[in-house]
């Protein structure tokens, strides 16, 4: 018989961490709950399944691709980016569960007719920024590009993302905006015209000066006209006069 030392036996009775097995708790068995949505999404009711259509929008079609809240999708369908296609799609939608909600990628230049008409309708519609679209695509089963796949991944996003913001009518806060952005495009239009204005003057007389920000001034303008008109008929001062002209609108 083969005699192991005491403190050899002992070693020998506890695990790798040291802990003798009359020492270890007892596991219980627990039961794990399925929830119908993931943690986080405001948008279930009880135990209900909600379906999240996800739209890619176009100027001429859009591809809507419903997806349940586990990823997986459920149906796909394109439709003219009319008022007869938003009603096609609407109807599809509903056909499908009573509970949904449309992500629609955040273009509205090409989404803001679709997003009106269906908060009309009573219907709960999320902005998908085009930012978070990367990293669904990437994450997509499919290879390659197509609409089907980007409506899928606005899907998925609006299912990753359950803080996105939530669309509403605007009011008087859309003509503003709307102000807000026509009179940038203006300015700069006008600082690009400006631009060629100058160098027209340039190559027609080197030697005429025009202050810094004079050209946002009529009575400067007035003065280049009169500069225009002593120099020889020519392409150049014929273009040069029509840029004045563009400035003095803008102005």
């Amino acid at each position: 018989m083969r005699y192991v030392p005491r403190h050899l036996a002992e070693v020998r009775q506890r695990d790798l961490i040291g802990v003798r097995p009359e020492h270890v708790p007892r596991l219980r068995r627990v039961r794990w709950r399925v929830l119908a949505c993931p943690v986080g999404w405001p948008f279930g009711k009880g135990d209900l399944e909600v379906i999240v259509v996800g739209v890619d929008p176009h100027k001429k079609t859009h591809t809507a691709v419903a997806a349940k809240s586990t990823g997986e999708s459920v149906a796909e369908v394109t439709v003219k980016a009319r008022l007869k296609g938003h009603e096609r799609l609407l109807s599809w939608a509903r056909d499908l569960d009573a509970e949904r909600v449309f992500a629609l990628e955040d273009c509205r230049h090409v989404s803001g007719s679709l997003e009106r008409f269906l908060i009309v309708r009573g219907e709960r519609v999320v902005r998908v920024p085009p930012k978070l679209m990367a990293g669904a695509r990437r994450s997509a089963r499919t290879s390659g590009k197509s609409d089907g796949v980007d409506a899928l991944a606005v899907a998925h996003a609006a299912l990753r993302e359950p803080d996105l913001p939530e669309a509403h009518l605007a009011g008087i806060e859309r003509d503003i905006k709307q102000l807000l952005d026509h009179r940038e495009d203006q300015v700069w239009e006008r600082t690009r015209i400006q631009a060629r204005l100058r160098w027209h003057l340039h190559d027609i007389d080197p030697s005429f000066e025009v202050p810094l920000r004079a050209l946002d001034r009529l009575c400067w303008l007035d003065r280049i006209v009169e500069r225009l008109a002593k120099e020889p008929a020519s392409t150049a001062v014929r273009i040069a006069l029509e840029l004045v002209e563009d400035c003095r609108r803008i102005t």
